[in-house]
């Protein structure tokens, strides 16, 4: 018996009885779809978090230092001086404070309360920031300028009234118009608008458009004089960062010394990487997908189970087939491959019907999520998909083995006397 027949007498006996072959598939069908649809899930949420970290901006390094005895933030300078000896490593670097307090932004007849506690004026969303930024706050923070220019480092050294908008705050104030060259007022000091942002568009972090930046100069009149202690660096790379990140520390060591209990004396600080978090959430997906593939995988083995139950039925039903055919001389390896064939061809369709249903609950799994993640589109992954085509395959032939080879062993004189 040659190939193309032994795969058409397979079809020819799921033909023949449909009911039973259906639901024997039904464990390959469930088990496929459904590693088809977690994983394809998973994957989207991941997309989705690394789009989060591409916006954001990546090899950027979140510095905190702060020194018990710096009142004219000499760490922040001798920081940023440290950084500009890091060329060939940092592209900038920045602070990155938030005015606190309560303050009145006005333009025209328009006016934004902002951090107003007791008037309850906080909506989460419409809600203003003011940051206190270097002439590189853009770079660190990856904004794109839509016109205008940045805050220069002459700004920042004379404590010029200047700021930049956020997509935002310059919707909120100006609408369409192009606002640079207003004038707009924090507290009622005039503030010259030199440029704005595109949009940031980060869904669930509306502060990121919601900003107006200002020369972190205006600290000592606008912030109480507070002592800055975050800062943003950008890395050129992320091997960049990885050494920036490194030499860094070795750098604010050296600042905040240790006594011997081991407790930093003066002051305090802290380095961390968004890399290392995008990172930790792609490895965290990682085994959420392989633990949700583990166990859709369980419905695999159960429908192989129900493939090798009912092959054994079919040796019991075609016993007096198998033995005229081996009285006619068929060879064991031919039975054993009518058997195999017969078991893959099953779990073949079955994987098939399976990758079908799981493509369709996967778009519907995308609808059910727009709520939850805005513009968040789940496509399957072509190669899961084979892969569980695959597998669902290799187990028809692992599950059919033993009923294949049972089958084969028959003896002819006994295989004939059967009903």
């Amino acid at each position: 018996m040659n190939l193309w027949q032994a795969f058409k007498m397979a079809f020819k006996s799921i033909a023949m009885k449909k009911g039973r072959s259906f639901l024997t598939m039904l464990g390959i069908i469930i088990g496929v779809a459904s590693v088809v649809i977690m994983v394809s899930v998973v994957q989207g949420q991941n997309k989705k978090n690394m789009e989060y970290f591409e916006k954001m901006g990546d090899n950027k390094i979140t510095v905190q230092a702060y020194s018990w005895y710096d009142t004219n933030n000499e760490t922040g300078q001798k920081l940023y001086d440290y950084c500009l000896s890091l060329s060939n490593l940092v592209d900038g670097i920045t602070p990155d404070v938030e005015l606190g307090d309560k303050i009145t932004v006005q333009y025209g007849a328009k006016t934004l309360s902002i951090n107003d506690w007791e008037n309850g004026n906080m909506d989460w969303e419409k809600m203003m920031h003011i940051k206190l930024g270097s002439d590189q706050y853009g770079v660190c923070n990856n904004y794109q300028l839509a016109n205008g220019r940045e805050i220069s480092y002459l700004d920042v050294e004379k404590t010029n009234a200047v700021c930049v908008l956020g997509s935002g705050a310059k919707e909120a104030l100006f609408d369409y118009t192009d606002p640079v060259g207003e004038t707009i007022t924090l507290n009622g000091q005039p503030f010259l608008v030199v440029g704005y942002y595109k949009p940031m568009d980060i869904q669930y972090w509306p502060e990121m458009d919601n900003v107006i930046i200002i020369p972190y100069t205006f600290n000592r009149t606008m912030n109480k004089n507070n002592t800055i202690d975050s800062y943003v660096v950008k890395a050129k790379s992320a091997a960049a960062t990885t050494q920036a990140m490194t030499l860094l520390d070795a750098y604010l060591s050296g600042m905040f010394p240790k006594d011997e209990n081991g407790n930093m004396a003066n002051g305090s600080y802290y380095i961390n990487s968004d890399n290392s978090s995008a990172e930790e959430m792609e490895n965290a997906s990682l085994m959420q997908s392989l633990v949700l593939g583990a166990i859709a995988g369980i419905s695999l083995l159960v429908g192989g189970i129900g493939i090798m139950n009912i092959m054994l039925v079919t040796v019991t039903e075609r016993t007096r087939e198998i033995g005229i055919r081996k009285a006619i001389g068929a060879e064991r390896s031919s039975i054993i491959t009518q058997f195999l064939i017969e078991a893959a061809v099953i779990c073949g369709i079955g994987g098939l019907i399976g990758i079908g249903i799981g493509y369709v609950g996967t778009m519907i799994a995308g609808k059910l999520m727009e709520n939850v993640f805005e513009g968040m589109i789940l496509t399957p992954d072509p190669m899961i998909a084979i892969g569980a085509f695959l597998f669902s395959v290799v187990l028809g032939i692992l599950f059919g083995m033993f009923p294949a080879i049972k089958a084969s062993g028959l003896q002819p004189v006994e295989a004939l006397r059967a009903d």
